[in-house]
């Protein structure tokens, strides 16, 4: 299972990179802007930057919602670093761009995935990535978890090569629940990986390691 995190928080980023299971980020206009990143030229340099603190794929999604515009913006993107994936909402032209950039190699992330149709028409399109929303689902008492096991089992009926990236992941068993049905990746903020190194029984067991080492030095 990849692990992505959702942010443009750089320092976050950083943190997670450092731990060395970081695969990927995710980022969306909203998360640029809970960072004070505003306008176009600061959004693509922020991108650039994100870039360069992670090895792996950083998802860039376009703001148009025609498909001339998102393939204008999406092509811009796209050129910026070879790491740049383009996150196209599921929409009706999202879907054309999605055929569009697959035709052209260039990778795709689609968004705001709320339904299995969704994903099947995404991943006919060829998107690299679909990414259903399970904690959105979750808030209006739909089974997040129970879409990505609808999404599993089509995709491996068809060998579709599109990637399941779990989004809209909340806290750690999501993170659990999602490996367990076979999604390949996950993208959460820092707190949901950090937090799976938590256990109490590991820092009492180390506690007392150190306790017994102390003891005979």
């Amino acid at each position: 299972m990849k692990f992505f995190i959702d942010t443009a928080n750089l320092d976050q980023i950083k943190e997670a990179q450092g731990l060395g299971v970081l695969d990927g980020v995710t980022t969306n206009p909203s998360l640029m802007a809970k960072e004070g990143i505003t306008g176009r030229e600061n959004i693509l340099k922020h991108y650039l930057d994100i870039c360069e603190a992670v090895n792996g794929d950083v998802s860039a999604e376009v703001i148009s919602v025609d498909f001339e515009g998102m393939i204008k913006e999406g092509e811009e993107l796209a050129a910026l670093h070879s790491q740049i994936v383009v996150k196209i909402p599921m929409i009706k032209d999202g879907i054309k761009a999605l055929k569009y950039f697959s035709d052209k190699n260039i990778k795709t992330n689609c968004t705001l995935i709320f339904s299995a149709g969704q994903a099947l028409l995404a991943a006919k399109a060829g998107a690299t990535y679909v990414s259903p929303f399970i904690g959105r689902l979750d808030d209006i008492s739909t089974s997040g978890l129970g879409l990505i096991d609808e999404i599993r089992l089509i995709y491996d009926n068809y060998d579709f090569e599109t990637e399941i990236l779990a989004a809209s992941i909340r806290h750690t068993m999501h993170v659990i629940d999602c490996a367990k049905v076979g999604a390949d990746v996950m993208t959460g903020p820092l707190s949901s990986i950090v937090d799976l190194l938590k256990h109490p029984l590991t820092d009492s067991g180390l506690a007392k390691f150190l306790e017994d080492y102390k003891k005979g030095n």
